[in-house]
């Protein structure tokens, strides 16, 4: 017997729910949900996906590369435009770090919030 699971939902840990739920709207497109508080706010896509962000007290941001505060985990997201993404990602508020491992293959990117997450070229 295998087990079938579809993932439905990624929670982000930040300072500002609400804060990084916009620059995630913005840098997506997903809707934002309706029962979002000062507390937690939340993205969803068509596809059913949900991406969450919940405020935690005492906060602190991984310290990518260094994992003095480890990252714990990373989102990628295709484009089709490396340099054109990067640009209008870091006009939205993320930030690139000096460490780029991917060359030209891949950019990484932190959020608002700290959390590391990936550029890839879009399959063609």
């Amino acid at each position: 017997m295998s087990l079938q699971m579809k993932l439905t939902a990624i929670t982000l840990d930040c300072p500002d729910p609400e804060a990084l739920a916009a620059f995630y709207q913005q840098a997506t497109g997903l809707e934002p949900h309706p029962e979002s508080n000062g507390d937690f706010a939340g993205l969803k896509g068509d596809d059913g996906l949900f991406i969450g962000f919940q405020r935690v007290d005492g906060y602190r941001a991984p310290s990518w590369p260094d994992q003095t505060v480890p990252q714990q985990l990373h989102l990628d997201f295709a484009v089709d435009d490396l340099d054109g993404a990067e640009a209008l990602l870091l006009k939205l508020g993320a930030a690139k770090p000096e460490h780029q491992p991917g060359d030209d293959r891949w950019r990484v990117l932190t959020d608002p919030a700290g959390h590391p997450f990936c550029l890839t070229r879009r399959p063609i």
